[in-house]
């Protein structure tokens, strides 16, 4: 590990060298990729400059209580040494954990898409409570929340068949990768007179918004249509084709945007959203190729797929991929979500670890 380690500061340390170069200085791009770089290098770098460093008091402290005639400066030793021990024992543990690749989009925005599953009208009002519970989360981080395509299921409803929306922050893929799947709700629906508890259902992707030098899209595989937006009536009917319906024809991905009144914004949407689906599936197959144990985040919408129970009689939450269960039912769906979110990924690095060490 340590030669690993020495591998890692002398690329830092190269690239302080560079960054402090004039023919790099000038190069935004470049300075920005260095950053980066940097940035993702300085916690191990530190770690591994405060592991030598308990490395060379171990030494000195061992030294010492071998040749201590004092027995109770010896035990004074003996005792800093198993105090050092431990803290070596942390820091190797940290440094593992640190040197676990990355994943190459955490520090993008995400794009999230939440569709009604099974359950009717009840399944897209879900849908709209997951996109609040989502949109209060970001909004707790300072994030900003843009919805980049919806279909409600009828005007004042608040329901959504369909909402996908862009969260544009630090580390925003990072944090909410772990939410695709299905979520289930079980409550009585609003519209129920006999007092019944009915199981919903809703499916969320999960996607990383991706830049057009992430993912080549050939202009020539795409069919691109424009037609009137519908609307709610009267003066806000679209007069002009200012929706957008891109087709990818090799995978046959098709993306409508009409959110926008301009052809050019719900263009630029659409696209967004296609990189988005297009990276994640050459991801997805990459990963099936190499790894089968790495999962797949959308399901059909069935109820036996779920990753999440909301129960609202019991003010209930269960995440059963963590067996994790807690009883504050209404301050998740205000957003505070980070429980689930912190044992997520505290279980996927630990699965991760586990795997690179086999």
């Amino acid at each position: 590990m340590l030669e690993k380690l020495e591998g890692i500061v002398s690329r830092f340390n190269e690239i302080e060298t560079l960054l402090a170069t004039p023919e790099v200085a000038t190069d935004y791009q470049r300075v920005a990729e260095l950053s980066q770089e940097r940035t993702n290098l300085e916690p191990i770098v530190q770690r591994y400059h405060a592991y030598r460093a308990i490395l060379d008091e171990l030494k000195d402290t061992k030294e010492m209580a071998e040749n201590e005639d004092d027995g109770e400066l010896r035990q004074m030793a003996n005792d800093e040494i198993r105090r050092l021990e431990g803290e070596r024992e942390t820091l190797s543990e940290e440094i593992r954990h640190l040197l676990l690749p990355r994943d190459p989009r955490d520090d993008k925005n995400v794009i999230i898409e939440i569709r009604a599953g099974t359950g009717g009208d009840e399944a897209a009002i879900f849908a709209a409570d997951l996109f609040r519970m989502y949109t209060r989360f970001a909004e707790n981080q300072n994030w900003k929340v843009e919805i980049l395509s919806s279909n409600e299921i009828g005007v004042g409803s608040g329901g959504y068949k369909e909402v996908v929306f862009k969260i544009k922050g630090a580390g925003a893929f990072s944090r909410l990768k772990y939410e695709g799947g299905v979520h289930r709700v079980q409550r009585v629906p609003q519209t129920e007179s006999q007092g019944r508890v009915h199981t919903s259902t809703a499916t969320v992707a999960v996607l990383a918004e991706m830049e057009a030098v992430d993912v080549e899209v050939k202009s020539t595989d795409l069919e691109v249509e424009s037609y009137r937006a519908g609307g709610a009536g009267g003066q806000h009917v679209q007069k002009n084709d200012t929706a957008i319906r891109i087709t990818h024809k090799p995978s046959g991905l098709v993306v409508q945007c009409q959110d926008e009144r301009s052809k050019t914004q719900n263009l630029e949407r659409a696209m967004a959203i296609l990189r988005a689906r297009l990276y994640d599936i050459a991801l997805r197959e990459a990963v099936e190729e190499q790894d089968a144990e790495r999962r797949t985040m959308v399901g059909t919408g069935e109820r036996s797929e779920k990753i999440r129970t909301y129960n609202y009689p019991q003010n209930r939450i269960t995440d059963h991929r963590i067996n994790l269960t807690t009883y504050n039912l209404s301050i998740v769906m205000d957003g505070g979500i980070d429980e689930f979110l912190d044992e997520l990924a505290t279980r996927d690095q630990a699965e991760r670890l586990q795997a690179a060490e086999a």
